[in-house]
Parts: C-alpha cells; structure tokens; sequence
C-alpha cells in the first residue's frame, strides 16, 4: 500500500535529500590525487554532523564508515581507510543520512584528472542513461519504462 506523506514530511524528504546533494558536491571537491578514502569518510562524517543529519551506512550491518567510497573496478560498497587516490582514478561515492526521521541515498562518480578513454565512456554512458530514466520517470509510466531507458542506453 502507498503511505501518501504529509506536506511536513515532504519537507523534511527533500531536507534530507539536499544534505546528501551539499554532501557529494563537497566530496566531489576534495577527490583529488593523494587523498586517502579515509580521509573522504572523515569529511563526510563532519559534513553530516554540522548539517544536523546522522550517518545513515555508519552501524548498518556492522558498517564501519560513514560512506562508500570504490575506487576504479571496486563494487559499490567499497570501505574507507588507507587507500590513496591516484590520477586516472575512477572513485564512486555512495552517501546516505538520516534527518528528522528519513532517510536519503545517492551517489557520485569522480573522475581523478584525466582517466582513460575507457573510463571516460563508462562515465559517459551510465550518465546518459541516467539522464533518460530521469526523463522516464512521469506520472501514467512503469517502473518498467525507466528501466527500458536505461537499458536502450
């Protein structure tokens, strides 16, 4: 059954989802070669403190992080610690926070200064078909039209 939110808890929705947003566009300006994933973690770690949210990975089944960082052929769910960022490095960041009772994920790709060609049209391509499952994604469609977009791109 669809629990229909309040305008209040919509509010408090796109609060959360704002905080993940300002999250990811401050890491994304801190990936830089020389970087430990580690140090990202921590940075986030303050971010979501001083934005009046909570860790929502930190705990979660024994997680030890705040976020996700996965650096170039890593699965999602990579854990930080003493791994440095090299140029030419793909580094994904998956964030999530818990504010005022909800919950709110995304993550980010960064491209490590120039990465190879390869890398580039990965990086390209997930982003288009991002782009038509967001442009799929209206009142009267399926679930399975997003999906169709993505997997045409």
């Amino acid at each position: 059954m669809i629990e229909l939110k309040t305008p209040e808890e919509l509010e408090r929705m796109r609060q959360a989802g704002a905080i993940v947003a300002g999250l990811l566009t401050h890491l994304e300006g801190l990936v830089a070669p020389g970087v430990k994933t580690k140090e990202l973690d921590a940075a986030a770690r303050a971010f979501i403190q001083a934005s009046g949210a909570e860790p929502a990975f930190l705990g979660y089944r024994g997680f030890p992080a705040t976020i996700c960082v996965s650096v170039n052929d890593e699965v999602v769910h990579g854990i930080p610690g003493e791994r440095v960022v090299k140029a030419g490095d793909v580094v994904s960041i998956d964030a999530g926070v818990k504010y005022r009772g909800f919950f709110s994920d995304a993550a980010v790709t960064v491209p490590v200064g120039r990465v190879s060609a390869r890398a580039q049209r990965l990086i390209d391509t997930t982003r288009q078909a991002l782009e038509e499952a967001i442009a799929m994604a209206k009142p009267a469609n399926r679930l399975s039209d997003i999906s169709h977009a993505v997997q045409q791109t």
